[in-house]
């Protein structure tokens, strides 16, 4: 049986971090909206991955029925089989009803619903202090004190998007985006809250065994 993970959280929250940790050490696909966007703009040019990238090029937000189809395209391919780790999706609702509908597609595992929450108050501390590569845009190691890429090496900058006033905004935005979808999986019995706010390393542990109690919930029911 698979093991399908959704990780949830506020920008700052170091869900994305948390996710590719996780599905690294249980040998699951981590699939971002950011990074299938991406692949689908570059790739195979089917009808959704075509109507993503001309909204793209706009400038606009990818819709619903676009982004639905692109992950429902991502989780029935045999790499995804054994489990993943979604970061970035469902955004919306409508989303988390089609993922359910891709789920039974599936028939492959529950679903578990990871939020992270995070104080805003700590979260505006983090985007404040956060840092990326002023050449390749890689995040910088938000617990680390270097001044340069330990990619590539270039000095580190603040995304315009992490000045404070901007964070604060965004934070409003992302929760009142996200509290339906929220309120959507909140009573199912692999719904989990971790409180992000903790070392990354505790956060780690904590993680580890509400995701693994979840998925046993699931299968006692």
């Amino acid at each position: 049986m698979g093991l399908n993970v959704i990780m949830m959280g506020p920008p700052g929250a170091g869900k994305g971090t948390q996710a590719g940790r996780f599905a690294r050490e249980r040998g699951l696909l981590k699939i971002s909206t950011g990074d299938i966007l991406r692949e689908a703009a570059k790739g195979p040019q089917t009808p959704a991955a075509r109507a993503a990238k001309a909204r793209m090029d706009r400038g606009e937000l990818v819709d619903d029925d676009t982004m639905i189809a692109i992950v429902r395209d991502r989780l029935l391919r045999p790499d995804a089989r054994q489990g993943f780790v979604l970061d970035g999706f469902p955004r919306t609702v409508a989303q988390a009803e089609a993922l359910d509908e891709i789920m039974k597609e599936r028939a492959n595992g529950p679903l578990i619903v990871i939020d992270v929450e995070v104080p805003e108050l700590e979260l505006a501390r983090r985007l404040a202090s956060r840092r990326i590569c002023s050449s390749c845009g890689a995040n910088a190691d938000p617990f680390g004190p270097s001044i340069t890429c330990r990619k590539c090496g270039q000095p580190l900058v603040q995304r315009a998007d992490d000045i404070q006033d901007v964070v604060l905004e965004r934070l409003k935005v992302y929760a009142r985006a996200t509290t339906p979808v929220l309120e959507f999986y909140r009573q199912r019995p692999t719904f989990r809250i971790v409180n992000g706010a903790q070392a990354p390393e505790q956060v780690a542990h904590e993680l580890d065994g509400m995701i693994d109690d979840a998925a046993a919930a699931a299968v006692r029911r």
